[in-house]
């Protein structure tokens, strides 16, 4: 039982991974369940401190990923129309059956709140339309950033129990 959850505790970390690349699945806290399946295992002491600073940085970077999109769309001079169509852009560009949907989802939903529904000039859509890309880069490197960080403590817990694990 013990190395079942030790492998399934590892394939969360990868698919939380995967999922910090994919907006579909929460990476960090898919993650933060493989780390969480660690302390299930005979012998493993519990460590508090650390699953409820990894957990508060998992829920913390959840949230976060559905602001810094619209807060970039604002930076670059989007109003809440862009930043609005920034997060119905996200959320569509999931579902739509294209190649990479959910980069252009985000870019097409901030140009689309800015020109249409907010009558701004193409040159200032497209500018938040930037700042929404951008927003959704910069969240999507904080997930994946995370996700690594969250599989490196599973490793290194791995091999700090090694005696006790296996």
């Amino acid at each position: 039982m013990d190395l079942l959850l030790i492998i399934l505790g590892f394939v969360l970390c990868i698919v939380g991974i995967i999922g910090s690349l994919l907006p579909i699945l929460p990476g960090p806290p898919i993650s933060w369940l493989g780390l969480l399946l660690l302390y299930f295992v005979d012998g493993m002491v519990w460590n508090y401190w650390l699953l409820g600073a990894t957990l508060f940085i998992a829920i913390l970077i959840f949230i976060l990923d559905y602001i810094i999109p619209a807060a970039g769309t604002k930076k670059y001079g989007g109003s809440k129309a862009g930043a609005i169509g920034t997060t119905v852009g996200l959320i569509v560009g999931i579902f739509i059956p294209i190649p990479l949907g959910f980069l252009i989802g985000p870019f097409v939903g901030a140009f689309i709140g800015e020109f249409i529904f907010n009558k701004s000039s193409s040159k200032i859509a497209l500018r938040a339309a930037f700042g929404s890309f951008m927003g959704f880069l910069a969240s999507t490197f904080m997930k994946f950033f995370v996700a690594l960080i969250y599989l490196g403590v599973f490793v290194y817990l791995c091999f700090q129990h090694q005696t006790i694990l296996f």
